[in-house]
């Protein structure tokens, strides 16, 4: 797809002929194991079901945090997703798994886009404590979020979340494992720049903020 917005029509075998000329392989993804914990204080109903489709920015997100492995230690990275077009809205990263990494991250995400927030947003999660907590009750309400939670051992009612997850990992970390906590950082920031900015997706056939420019 990249090759046809340049100019260039070649036959997808022929891209597969050169790539194994060249030994160029493509990233397989690796399924995640699921797991659970912490205390739970508030729960919410599953109001997304599993329905990863929005028809206008800003009414559907998505969120979650995913571990990354440096020699330094553990960067835990928090992220939100919106549905319409599959963008990162805001991410943040921390060396503690806390509620306060979540909080900023939605912070953040109502800060870039409060202008463009629709009427009724609706934030979906998993069941993990941050998202259980009273400070994320307190949060959700205070910016009127509605909080969508994801049933008990139903890891794929968050898919969308754990599909980026998935992909910046096989497609960045996986390959340069990072030696710091600093360096992991600057991958993460310079992928998800890509990611938004550069990266087609195969279902729209553009960039995340193309379509999202464009609405």
């Amino acid at each position: 797809m990249v090759l046809k917005k340049e100019g260039i029509h070649r036959n997808p075998k022929t891209i597969l002929r050169i790539m194994k000329k060249y030994g160029l392989l493509a990233e397989i993804r690796r399924r995640r194991k699921w797991q659970q914990m912490g205390q739970q204080v508030h729960k919410y109903e599953n109001l997304l079901n599993r329905k990863f489709c929005a028809d206008r920015p800003n009414s559907k997100w998505v969120t979650d945090i995913s571990y990354i492995h440096t020699k330094q230690g553990v960067l835990y990275l928090s992220i939100i997703r919106d549905l319409y077009d599959n963008s990162i809205v805001a991410y943040k990263t921390g060396t503690e798994q806390t509620a306060n990494l979540v909080l900023d991250t939605i912070h953040l995400a109502m800060h870039r886009e409060k202008k463009r927030v629709a009427g009724k947003l609706q934030l979906h999660s998993d069941q993990g404590f941050q998202y259980t907590s009273q400070a994320y009750f307190n949060l959700t309400k205070s910016y009127d979020i509605t909080p969508s939670m994801s049933r008990r051992a139903n890891p794929y009612d968050n898919a969308m979340a754990e599909n980026f997850f998935s992909i910046l990992k096989t497609e960045c970390i996986y390959r340069h494992k990072p030696a710091s906590f600093c360096e992991a950082n600057e991958m993460i920031d310079r992928y998800i720049y890509f990611y938004n900015h550069e990266r087609i997706q195969l279902k729209t056939g553009e960039t995340p903020l193309a379509r999202r420019l464009s609405t």
